[in-house]
């Protein structure tokens, strides 16, 4: 305890409040390596979460959740990736009207489902090394999908930084039109590249509605998808650092909450505030470093490709 905060408590809590937004910004990372400006991140979660609920109630079986979520989440993708590499629209445009056609999809969605509880997802069984002081209820103490968000994590640098297909997706994304003339394709990777995006950002809304909450509740998402988003820009690109800024934006929720218990005099609305306000803050700081040189976007990030021939 340090003020009156169990720092153990705390520390688990921002792991599991972090892991939607990780999820979601490891998709989102791949999609902006490839080159494309997905703000569609919000409408894609709010959709896998209504979808993921709605299957887990239906089947009474969590992982029938997630993969319903994920299933969502890319055909929310496809959409995006129709209209943006296929029809050539604006990217930001686009991705604002699919943010706002997802909320409004699954607030209809999810109008019968108000009230219902999810099956539990349950936790993974790691014997005596649960019970284990300190170390025992922050690493062995959680779900699966959770330790999936670490291993995406881990799995999404390799292929980014040690393969062959990593590569060619980095190299898309810098110039599209070198790639292009060196006879990658160029749509095929960048569809590829948001369907992945779409299906961790329907698994980060699923672990919304089936875990961190876990019930279905209109707009449920709260901004999430924007946080994702900015955590991609935080970690300027890098998968390794996607981790952290997800930890950290998580960790100033799960202190909103711990706060609270603890009965300090600071007014509910402002530590309510405390997630957006600090996403703010960072990507002003953000901003200034990379008006100083240090910019890491691709360079064809949010530019139309098409091919001449």
């Amino acid at each position: 305890m340090i003020g009156g905060i169990d720092i153990v408590a705390l520390i688990a809590t921002l792991m599991v409040a972090s892991t939607p937004v990780l999820l979601a910004a490891t998709g989102e990372l791949v999609a902006e390596k490839s080159g494309v400006l997905n703000l569609g991140v919000e409408g894609m979660m709010i959709v896998g979460a209504v979808a993921g609920f709605w299957a887990a109630v239906a089947t009474g079986s969590p992982l029938a959740g997630f993969a319903m979520a994920a299933l969502a989440g890319t055909l929310m993708a496809l959409i995006f990736a129709f209209l943006t590499q296929v029809l050539l629209s604006n990217q930001t445009a686009t991705g604002l009207a699919l943010t706002l056609f997802g909320l409004g999809l699954s607030a209809l969605l999810g109008q019968s489902l108000q009230g219902l509880r999810p099956p539990p997802t349950p936790k993974l069984d790691f014997g005596p090394l649960s019970d284990l002081p300190i170390l025992g209820r922050i690493v062995f103490s959680h779900d699966a999908m959770l330790y999936l968000s670490l291993g995406m994590v881990a799995v999404v640098w390799f292929v980014l930084n040690r393969t062959r297909a990593g590569m060619i997706l980095r190299a898309v994304g810098e110039s599209h039109e070198a790639a292009h003339a060196l006879g990658y394709p160029v749509v095929r990777v960048r569809v590829l590249a948001l369907m992945f995006g779409g299906a961790m950002a329907g698994l980060g809304g699923a672990y919304l509605s089936l875990i961190r909450v876990p019930q279905w509740t209109e707009g449920m998402t709260a901004g999430a998808g924007w946080i994702a988003l900015a955590v991609v820009v935080f970690a300027s690109w890098r998968a390794e650092r996607v981790l952290f800024g997800a930890y950290l934006f998580g960790g100033v929720g799960a202190l909103q909450l711990q706060l609270q218990a603890a009965n300090y005099p600071i007014p509910v609305h402002l530590l309510s505030m405390a997630p957006y306000v600090t996403t703010i803050v960072v990507l002003v700081l953000i901003s200034a470093l990379h008006k100083r040189g240090l910019q890491a976007a691709p360079a064809d990030l949010g530019r139309i490709f098409h091919a001449s021939s």
